[in-house]
């Protein structure tokens, strides 16, 4: 029996992409929850939103988190629901705006 292909969702694909243009850190937990260590690294390095944080749980596992104005959330849900983080729309914009100057300097 062939097994079916997953669906890929455009939005979260999107929302992929923007994300890929946001500052990301690499931290590993420790003995801490990966949420509380994100949020201590966060708070220790003054990291300013929007940012990516990517905490190593152990050698297999790592948690993805978008550091927002709003708060702490996972990125998973940030790739979904891109549209609601302002921080993330003009992040958005950027790449077009550098394509359009270089375009122009030609």
């Amino acid at each position: 029996m062939a097994r079916r292909r997953k669906r890929k969702s455009r939005r979260r694909q999107e929302g992929r992409r923007i994300l890929e243009n946001v500052p990301q850190f690499s931290i590993e937990c420790g003995e801490d929850k990966p949420v509380t260590a994100a949020r201590k690294f966060i708070h220790s390095e003054g990291i300013v939103p929007p940012a990516l944080l990517l905490v190593k749980r152990n050698e297999h596992t790592t948690d993805r988190y978008f550091w927002a104005e709003k708060g702490l959330f996972g990125a998973q849900y940030v790739e979904e629901n891109h549209f609601l983080f302002p921080s993330l729309r003009v992040s958005e914009d950027e790449p077009a705006e550098l394509s359009v100057a270089a375009a122009r300097s030609r």
